[in-house]
């Protein structure tokens, strides 16, 4: 990873979670005439606010994506044993759909009634199925690593829109852009690295 990719990486992202969010955001309108982020009420969002609170979410959720590398990679180095984390984040996956379930449950108020178990669900199908595509263009051992991204990642990164007086729109509207944001990053990773990876090999081809 140089900067140059790195650069193409987090201004792509950006450009992603702009769009996510002003489609998400305008498809919220659309259905709820009360929609309304972080005090803003619906009239004050026009598709230009909504992509430029797309690009700050598209940041946030590089830095949820980058802090999971530096994580994986100090993990790795402790437990020495590729298994062994990977069993820790799958059982902390398992661990999050719980309790994600039972933080919008206790929220219920806020939210509509059925909240608290379709957005788990439908988080844990979707991550499903990133982990899916990520080891049928990789290999197996990615799918867990993936899973534990897309599924606690997100939970993490969206944890500040679950408080509060959030409304089930609101929630939605910061689920949406950030699984894509974090599936976007996840499934260009491999590309990313592997044109390093090709190059390294060819410098250490000797000549003929």
């Amino acid at each position: 990873m140089n900067i140059r990719k790195w650069f193409f990486l987090f201004w792509s992202c950006m450009a992603v979670g702009a769009v996510t969010t002003a489609i998400t955001g305008s498809i919220m309108q659309w259905t709820d005439q009360s929609f309304g982020f972080m005090g803003l009420e619906a009239a004050g969002f026009n598709a230009l606010m909504m992509a430029l609170v797309g690009t700050m979410i598209g940041a946030f959720s590089q830095m949820g994506f980058f802090a999971y590398l530096t994580l994986n990679y100090i993990a790795l180095s402790v437990f020495r044993k590729k298994y062994l984390w990977n069993a820790l984040q799958a059982y902390t996956t398992i661990f999050a759909v719980f309790l994600l379930g039972y933080v919008l449950y206790e929220n219920r108020a806020a939210l509509n009634n059925w909240m608290f178990w379709a957005l788990p669900l439908v988080l844990a199908v979707f991550s499903w199925i990133v982990g899916v595509i990520k080891v049928k263009q990789t290999n197996r051992s990615a799918f867990i690593p993936t899973l534990f991204l897309m599924y606690v990642g997100t939970t993490l990164e969206a944890w500040p829109a679950l408080g509060g007086e959030n409304n089930a729109s609101a929630v939605i509207f910061m689920f949406i852009p950030l699984f894509v944001c974090n599936a976007y990053q996840i499934l260009l990773l491999h590309r990313i690295l592997k044109p390093a990876a090709t190059d390294s090999a060819s410098e250490a081809k000797p000549v003929a």
